[in-house]
């Protein structure tokens, strides 16, 4: 309990490392989302040039999900040094990829100019990205995890989460602001560049801001007893033990939690790129309509979607994170096929309303998973567990819906076949955290073990250095 005078440290001290990792999420999330809508606006024509629309930004989607395949390789890498070395460093090495990649794509010349090297070079370039964005995301909801306390965990975790929609509001609201004010040929031309030379500016602010956050104090108090044990065994005179891999650990002994983390990822990964990026395929493509129409109405469901996920977060920390996911799962189920009802009618107004509500269910799911997911591991392997079952379920869910949407789309000219993969989606999300054990209130310093019949995990009390760690720079919020 931390003292009525040394309260307000500890609301500034949190909110200190929340506002620095949900600027660098924001900032990391729009150099992957600008990506995505520039895919479906832009590469299609400059850099995989069809004389089908749809097969082109097919194409285009592809090379999208090939940042979605090196996401799982950043999490192992990233995972395994961050459970080793910290989760601040990681963090920042993180974001110097990402905005070194994005930064470097406005620079590439296009299919018109190079020929097939254009596609190569910006292959290369979505594979950085991705392998950046893979270790981001641990890193990024473990600082704020490992900082905040039992209580609140929910809502201050949830603001990393704010990133993802911060990242594709500000990267829709550029690209909606210069198609706005250019030609369709000017934007093509070179004004589609600016916002990936912008990326070097927002890095530069990013890691300012998050060289100057202080390192989890549960990793610290973790890596001083690994030092203190390996002392005593020196001193015993007994060999050094072989340490097993963080991520070895992870699919030897927490594999259950990992498919979990998986299955509760997928419908909401699933959702979100149906309700953003297939949206702009769907509207401009499909029925016909100004880019701007998508544009637009992403960019104000992203702002509430912003503004809510915390809201979702805190709602957790009262009534658990399974019950507020399923309230945005089985939601998604229904609204899947209103959904594209909606879109259908042509209304901007209409089309902004659909876009609002999908992402507001979306956001029960993702507001409270950063604590959920979190809340699964052990310390010393959290980092490389929790990215693990996001980054993997990024594969089979994030990286193929476009790709799976666009395919549905031209083969079946209907949205209905779309509904119905984005609704199964959601079913696969509500069965699994259904079935899964509520960690809601769990003390992060303590040991997990797996129960049978799926109830509430057992903790033990942590080891002494577990128990004493350094003296926190941010006590919890009273």
């Amino acid at each position: 309990m931390v003292s009525p005078g040394t309260e307000p440290k500890a609301s500034s001290g949190i909110r200190r490392i929340v506002a620095a990792s949900l600027i660098g999420t924001t900032i990391e999330w729009y150099d992957f989302f600008l990506y995505g809508t520039a895919a479906a606006l832009v590469f299609n024509k400059l850099f995989f040039p069809t004389s089908d629309p749809l097969t082109g930004t097919l194409i285009a989607f592809l090379t999208y999900a090939i940042g979605f395949l090196a996401r799982p390789l950043g999490g192992v890498v990233f995972g395994h040094f961050g459970d080793k070395l910290g989760r601040k460093k990681l963090l920042v090495l993180s974001l110097l990829l990402m905005g070194g990649a994005t930064f470097a794509m406005g620079l590439l010349p296009t299919h018109a100019s190079i020929g097939v090297g254009a596609p190569i070079l910006l292959t290369v370039l979505r594979l950085i990205q991705g392998f950046a964005l893979g270790g981001e995301w641990g890193g990024a909801v473990l600082i704020v995890s490992e900082h905040g306390g039992d209580e609140h965990r929910g809502f201050w975790a949830s603001w990393p989460q704010s990133g993802a929609p911060g990242g594709n509001l500000l990267a829709t609201g550029v690209l909606a602001l210069l198609a706005a004010v250019q030609t369709d040929a000017a934007f093509l031309a070179w004004g589609w560049r600016i916002p990936f030379l912008l990326s070097g500016v927002l890095v530069v602010v990013g890691l300012w801001i998050r060289l100057s956050v202080s390192e989890s104090p549960l990793f610290l108090a973790a890596q001083a007893q690994a030092r203190a044990a390996e002392a005593q065994a020196a001193a015993n005179g007994a060999g050094g033990v072989r340490e097993q891999a963080p991520v070895v650990q992870v699919f030897r002994k927490d594999w259950r939690r990992v498919l979990t983390a998986i299955g509760t990822r997928f419908g909401e990964n699933i959702s979100y790129y149906v309700l953003t990026s297939f949206l702009l395929v769907y509207v401009t493509v499909h029925l016909g309509l100004p880019k701007t129409t998508a544009l637009n109405a992403v960019l104000i469901g992203s702002a509430v979607h912003f503004v809510t996920i915390p809201a979702w977060g805190a709602l957790s920390d009262r009534i658990g994170r399974r019950p507020v996911t399923l309230i945005g799962s089985a939601g998604m189920v229904l609204w899947a096929f209103a959904f594209f009802a909606l879109v259908d009618t042509e209304s901007f107004t209409v089309i902004t309303a659909a876009v609002t509500t999908g992402l507001l269910l979306h956001g029960a799911m993702y507001g409270p998973q950063a604590a959920f997911i979190s809340e699964m591991f052990d310390t010393e392997v959290r980092y490389s567990g929790a990215s693990m079952g996001s980054q993997l379920a990024s594969i089979i869910a994030g990286a193929l819906a476009p790709i799976i949407a666009v395919e549905l789309l031209k083969d079946y000219g209907s949205s209905v076949p779309v509904s119905l993969y984005l609704s199964a989606a959601a079913v696969v999300t509500t069965l699994t955290v259904a079935f899964a054990a509520e960690t809601r209130g769990r003390d992060l310093a303590s040991t997990v073990y797996a129960t049978p019949g799926g109830a509430r995990p057992a903790t033990q009390p942590a080891p002494l250095a577990m128990q004493q760690p350094a003296p926190k720079t941010t006590p919890d919020p009273a």
